[in-house]
């Protein structure tokens, strides 16, 4: 494996169909991204992958996918609307809106000035809308509209527009002041992790499970970063894989270890190299207020060492919070005599999906010399590829050939499903292209295929080829 760049990385993605800029068509919106047909099957490969491990292959765990828009008293139990922020500076020559905690020796990355920058404020990161219609009064902000049009303010009663106001900056619009009731306020959620925390006593209530047990959610969350950065690794949306672990807080620490090991196993069926991975033991001081103790999971990533994913021992944190504000009980009722009712601690593993895609890709993409001949590939497991093979006719004016190959691409279609026709080029480009986005092994159809029903297996990461009866394709990997 060669040591991959970014660039590398984002240059294959647009070019190959993995992932795109987020409206591109109009210039973009920065911190989103779209997916194309390859990346939303790596994607779909990893996340099913995820699921398999720690959900259907396991009889202590429970699946739920919760609205992403909850009731605001969800985000203040849990502290988010007051204390889900970052930090936030402008730098005073440039005015780049900049992280604080991000900033490398007073120094503004985007103009180089240096030790110029306003005080640092808080910023909340939480998407923030209104569910339901919103009012609007007939006047702005008095304060605010004479700021940005520099003009007397108008009344009512004159012929000024009622909800837009002119202004002198013409990339600004000062709108009529919106209104609508506080209980209709709402966010995105910024993780999935207390759409199972409020489900916790529904999933208990029907099927009366036995501690420990789990909860997993799949899904979007949502972020308004100050800085997105890095292609897809911080966006301002994403996906979460994430897990609440309840347990008998007596019984939390082997349990806290059986979850280091069952992390290692998944990242190395995602075929990330173990010298790659850095378990990093998170001090107590820069723990989270209510974790007991927390694993930061580092990748070395092509933009350098960053996190991967987080395991964390939350306490009964959440699930107190939630009883003390609803007022509704969280208590587990043990099912041994004489044992009292208790609210559960919780032990969390949280995925996030981009970062586990940026992790494959990178550990994934390979450089080595064909016939002389620079040649870049994707060293993908096969579980993982996005196209598990890819089927071609030797040539496609053979109509003979091109039967005989659909034929053979149908079956293998509806066995496999990510299967792919290729019949673009000479025989060479189609295995460079192949090779580039991963696939495993490249089917081609010959005159020989007519006669012995073999057909020809080129494997991507030997280049090497062999004969195989088309029934035996895939039973041999």
């Amino acid at each position: 494996m060669s040591d991959v760049s970014l660039e590398d990385i984002v240059s294959l993605c647009k070019r190959r169909g993995f992932i795109y800029q987020g409206s591109d068509v109009y210039g973009g919106l920065a911190g989103t991204w779209d997916y194309g047909p390859l990346g939303v099957q790596l994607k779909r490969n990893i996340m099913n992958l995820w699921w398999k491990t720690f959900v259907d292959d396991r009889d202590d765990m429970y699946g739920v996918d919760a609205a992403i828009l909850m009731n605001q008293k969800v985000w203040q139990a849990s502290g988010h609307v007051d204390t889900f922020s970052d930090p936030l500076v402008k730098c005073k020559k440039c005015t780049a809106t900049l992280r604080a905690d991000k900033i490398v020796d007073n120094t503004c990355p985007n103009c180089g000035e240096v030790n110029n920058f306003t005080n640092p404020e808080q910023f909340n990161m939480m998407f923030k809308t209104v569910v339901g219609p919103k009012f609007y009064s007939i006047e702005p902000k008095k304060d605010e509209y004479v700021a940005l049009t520099n003009v007397p303010f108008k009344n009512k009663s004159d012929d000024t527009p009622a909800t837009t106001f002119p202004v002198n900056d013409p990339d600004k619009e000062l709108s009529a002041v919106s209104l609508h009731d506080k209980g209709s306020i709402s966010y995105l959620r910024p993780e999935t992790a207390q759409g199972i925390f409020t489900n916790f006593k529904n999933v208990v209530d029907s099927f009366s499970p036995d501690l420990p047990f789990g909860i997993a959610q799949q899904g979007k969350a949502f972020r308004n970063e100050i800085s997105p950065r890095d292609f897809v690794f911080r966006s301002r949306e994403f996906e979460q894989m994430e897990i609440e672990y309840f347990v008998d807080p007596e019984t939390w620490e082997p349990l806290f270890e059986k979850w280091v090991k069952d992390i290692e196993a998944f990242l190395a069926e995602l075929g990330l190299p173990k010298d790659k991975i850095h378990n990093l033991e998170v001090e107590e001081n820069d723990r989270a207020h209510y974790s007991k103790r927390t694993i930061d999971v580092e990748f070395d990533f092509p933009h350098g060492r960053d996190e991967l994913l987080g395991l964390a021992y939350r306490t009964d944190f959440d699930l107190e919070n939630i009883e003390r504000v609803s007022g509704k009980k969280q208590r587990f009722i043990p099912k041994e005599p004489g044992k009292q009712p208790f609210i559960p601690h919780v032990i969390e593993p949280s995925f996030g999906v981009e970062r586990a895609i940026i992790a494959v890709l990178s550990s994934a993409y390979t450089e080595d010399e064909v016939n002389g001949e620079k040649r870049v590939y994707l060293k993908f497991p096969t579980h993982l590829a996005p196209v598990r093979f890819a089927v071609s006719p030797l040539l496609k004016n053979k109509p003979e050939l091109v039967e005989k190959a659909r034929s053979v691409y149908a079956d293998l279609k509806k066995q496999y499903g990510n299967v792919m026709w290729d019949d673009n080029g000479n025989i060479g480009k189609r295995y460079r292209r192949q090779d580039e986005i991963g696939t495993p092994q490249c089917i081609v159809i010959d005159f020989q295929t007519l006669e012995d029903n073999t057909v020809t297996v080129r494997d991507r990461d030997t280049t090497e080829q062999h004969r195989v009866a088309i029934a035996a394709i895939g039973k041999t990997d």
